[in-house]
């Protein structure tokens, strides 16, 4: 079947980031292009970080999403340059991670203030206090940080600026 690259765009929104299943992997910017070369369709995709255990699974589910639109003729490649950036992220899916309990990264590239002792202040996504902590560096996740609440006493992910 011949498609859009538009068209093809809405068909990658339904696929899911295995680990976040709330986003897809078009909000969350791992899709970085999609093109049509002689009717071939090629998609572009970028893990969030090179070790990324998700990233055969997001493949796989792209692969899998294009054979269910009766897309024969295809390929997906992964990039890696430019790496990826927590700024790729929509504002949809930053108000979708806050609304499923985890943090959302703040805009603006990488958090480089833990270098200078001095943490990013965090809202609490259950009762939108900014009164948090860091519990640790290493959440649920290697890309979440473990935080807790000082008023709702609640712990959460804070999805890491990358």
């Amino acid at each position: 079947m011949n498609y859009t690259i538009q068209e093809i765009w809405e068909f990658l929104k339904e696929v899911e980031d295995p680990e976040i299943p709330v986003l897809n992997v078009v909000e969350m910017g791992i899709v970085r292009d999609v093109q049509l070369e002689d009717n071939k369709v090629i998609v572009l995709i970028t893990p969030t970080y090179s070790g990324c255990p998700a990233m055969h699974a997001i493949e796989q589910d792209v692969r899998e999403m294009l054979v269910e639109m009766h897309i024969e003729d295809f390929d997906v490649k992964t990039i890696l340059s430019p790496a990826w950036t927590t700024d790729w992220m929509t504002d949809e899916a930053r108000v979708k991670l806050e609304e499923y309990g985890i943090a959302p990264p703040q805009k603006g590239s990488a958090d480089k203030n833990l270098l200078m002792g001095k943490l990013r202040d965090v809202r609490c996504p259950r009762c939108k206090s900014s009164h948090t902590a860091m519990v640790s560096q290493f959440g649920s996740t290697a890309c979440k940080s473990l935080y807790k609440c000082e008023d709702c006493k609640e712990p959460f992910d804070y999805f890491k600026c990358i």
